[in-house]
């Protein structure tokens, strides 16, 4: 098939399988289960495992990731010729999967639960445990010996940037044509990504700034608010986390957890990120039909069905910590 009826064949396929998925209003049926048995009857056609409830949690949630990348993998598969972008927003899951296979290999445990990407993948886990040989070949072949515990943060960093760094360069090899709205929902995904990581090592380890600075992912090692991708990131260093009115002009306010005068009020890392994910979901979903047969379909039709991975996540623990109907309706509001 040529790149004209594959690009056509792919968008069909595509929204077929959009319109079956819990995305914008359809998001809250996830939030309307009232067990773990009956989010899973709604997420898949096989009986209910017979597994204690923190295993089912798990289950549902590494069932639903797969079945997204299965999917999109077969998606892009249809490409004798995938653009780059395609193939880097998947490699995402080496990624993850190579700290994973590291924490294991630190705590002498056995293979964890892996994302196949299938051919995609740089990674040989046919290797296993020898760390050496499953990343030789790759891009990430530096990563060959089994850090020390206290090594691991910096190893997981250099993963971390060099991923962003790829995906970023990758963006940049589309053709011209194609190439803005998806630098733009990339971007933005980048951005927001690094203001959550940095309210959270500010809020829940009271990082200072140089330290933060030095643990975002930008174009270059310790960025300044120049940066595309971590400039954003930067400027909120200076706000504190408590005092709303220096938050009050900031450019993403949109995600901020709600404000009431004369209460207590601190940045809630949680909130912003669940804010953030829907909003580019959002946006993507949007941008999904305005750009047919460009590389614009899967990298948005990605991101939707990333966001609802995480939803299906979020509401898989809400039942299980037996979270209030008021709990679930704040979080269902975001939608």
């Amino acid at each position: 098939m040529d790149r004209s009826g594959a690009s056509a064949f792919v968008y069909a396929k595509a929204s077929g399988m959009l319109a079956k998925s819990y995305i914008g209003k359809r998001t809250v049926k996830l939030f309307e289960a009232r067990s773990l048995s009956d989010l899973w009857n709604l997420l898949f056609d096989e009986e209910v495992p017979l597994i204690p409830e923190f295993m089912l949690v798990r289950k549902i949630e590494e069932k639903a990731e797969q079945q997204f990348v299965s999917d999109f993998s077969r998606l892009v598969s249809w490409y004798e010729k995938p653009d780059e972008i395609l193939v880097a927003l998947l490699r995402l899951y080496d990624y993850t999967n190579l700290n994973l296979l590291v924490t294991a290999l630190l705590k002498k445990e056995s293979l964890p639960p892996l994302v196949d990407i299938g051919s995609f993948s740089e990674l040989n886990y046919a290797f296993w445990p020898d760390l050496a040989k499953i990343t030789a070949q790759s891009s990430m072949s530096w990563y060959y010996d089994i850090p020390k515990v206290e090594e691991q943060k910096q190893c997981d960093h250099k993963l971390d940037v060099q991923y962003v760094r790829q995906l970023w360069a990758s963006v940049q090899k589309l053709p011209v044509s194609e190439r803005s709205p998806v630098e733009k929902l990339i971007k933005t995904d980048i951005i927001f990504q690094n203001i959550i990581w940095a309210l959270r090592l500010r809020v829940y380890y009271d990082m200072d700034v140089q330290t933060i600075t030095s643990y975002l992912a930008g174009l270059v090692d310790n960025p300044d608010t120049n940066d595309v991708l971590a400039g954003p990131a930067v400027k909120i260093l200076s706000k504190s986390i408590d005092v709303f009115d220096e938050w009050k002009d900031w450019e993403y306010r949109r995600l901020l957890n709600t404000y009431e005068p004369d209460t207590i009020w601190s940045v809630d890392p949680r909130w912003v990120q669940q804010a953030a994910n829907n909003e580019l979901a959002k946006k993507a979903l949007k941008e999904f039909h305005r750009h047919p047969f460009t590389a614009m379909v899967l990298a948005s039709w990605f991101k939707i069905k990333q966001n609802e991975v995480q939803n299906i996540r979020t509401a898989a623990e809400a039942l299980r910590l037996n979270m209030s109907e008021e709990e679930v309706k704040e979080f269902a509001s975001l939608y």
